[in-house]
């Protein structure tokens, strides 16, 4: 019995050693893992236990084999994950409006983060979106909350947010619209110059704005 529960353990063991591995080693997507023979070796476990920890990992989307070339950290946005929750879990429509409210719950934190912190709310990407939209009259919605959660620092908060982004009917696709540029130029006006329940509450009302473009169309 003792040799049947240690199996499981031991395999478990050498996931989370291996995502040690590339936490530790900063593998980003596109990057290449260490081969078999050198994780066997560092983790003290035979070639064929390492072979079926990646194989599982390769299944769930994590990483990707490319014959003669190695082993690849996958791109999480491309998890598996999002095709699971979007063909098994997310077939109504009040499935969706629960991940976009899932989605602005993580937005405001960071617009908390961002607007309260002395540094991050003067970072140069602020000044540079304002200046596009007051030259150029519009920008990328998706490239400024993208942005946003990327300064707050958080890089759980923001994986959680990328997969839910990637569910249809997303609000921040495309360029933002004239109607769209006055509630934005102050929602990061606000945002720069510190002052968070001022940047939340532009927020809020961009976020009105789409939706109701959204019922609209």
């Amino acid at each position: 019995m003792n040799v049947e529960k240690s199996a499981p353990k031991r395999f478990i063991q050498i996931v989370k050693e291996l995502r040690e591995i590339i936490r530790i080693e900063e593998i980003g997507p596109g990057d290449k893992l260490p081969s078999e023979r050198v994780l066997a070796e560092r983790l003290g476990v035979g070639r064929s236990s390492v072979r079926e920890a990646l194989r599982s990992m390769e299944l769930l989307g994590l990483i990707e084999t490319k014959h003669g070339g190695g082993t690849f950290l996958s791109d999480f946005r491309n998890h598996k994950l999002v095709e699971v929750l979007s063909t098994f879990v997310l077939q109504e429509e009040k499935d969706l409006v629960n991940v976009h409210h899932t989605q602005q719950i993580l937005e405001r934190d960071a617009i908390v983060e961002v607007a309260t912190d002395e540094k991050l709310c003067k970072l140069p990407v602020w000044e540079s979106l304002l200046h596009m939209l007051i030259i150029e009259g519009q920008i990328e919605r998706e490239i400024l909350v993208r942005e946003l959660m990327v300064s707050s620092h958080n890089r759980l908060v923001f994986k959680i947010w990328m997969i839910l982004n990637q569910f249809g009917k997303s609000p921040y696709r495309g360029q933002s619209t004239p109607a769209e540029r006055e509630i934005l130029v102050t929602f990061i006006s606000e945002l720069i110059a510190g002052n968070p329940a001022q940047a939340v509450q532009a927020y809020e009302v961009w976020i009105d704005l789409l939706t109701e473009g959204e019922n609209m169309e």
